[in-house]
């Protein structure tokens, strides 16, 4: 026999064999019989996956400039009870074009609280204490602006705040 037609029944073979323990390790770990579609569409998405075929690619936020920063800034202080925002952390992201007429955004910021001291006694003692970090993440609409996104205050949705510093 010539080599190139053993290596073509080796590789029939070994596809044979292969498909064979994949029926038989279906039937043993479901209990149930094998659905030979099924589990062809599925070795075939596996393979496709690992080769990038037909398969969209991972879409990266967009970062966006927010035009009415002072204003996203006291709803999300309204909204989550904190005294105030770092306007420096303040940013929107979006994975949807910005020629869009609503942009669903995340906004992100860093919300601080002012630490509270002193008791309703009578008490000759000074409490010092830290302020209070959160982080802050919400979802909001957006339209665009002449140099960025201007949000809609009235649709910002918190979707958490989270301490990121609370020393006492």
């Amino acid at each position: 026999m010539s080599r190139a037609i053993k290596i073509i029944l080796f590789l029939v073979f070994f596809f044979i064999f292969f498909e064979a323990g994949l029926f038989a390790s279906y039937t043993i770990v479901t209990q149930q019989p094998p659905n030979p579609n099924d589990l062809i569409e599925m070795q075939l998405n596996g393979i496709s996956s690992l080769l990038n075929l037909n398969t969209p690619k991972i879409a990266t936020q967009n970062n966006l400039k927010i035009v009415n920063k002072n204003e996203v800034a006291r709803a999300l202080e309204a909204k989550t009870g904190v005294d105030g925002i770092n306007l420096e952390t303040l940013s929107a992201q979006s994975y949807q074009n910005v020629d869009d007429e609503n942009i669903t955004v995340n906004i992100t910021a860093v919300g601080y609280k002012d630490s509270q001291s002193g008791t309703s006694s009578n008490t000759s003692t000074i409490v010092i204490k830290s302020n209070e970090t959160y982080s802050i993440t919400a979802t909001a609409l957006a339209s665009p602006a002449t140099n960025g996104v201007k949000i809609n205050v009235a649709t910002i949705v918190i979707t958490s705040s989270r301490i990121i510093y609370n020393k006492q």
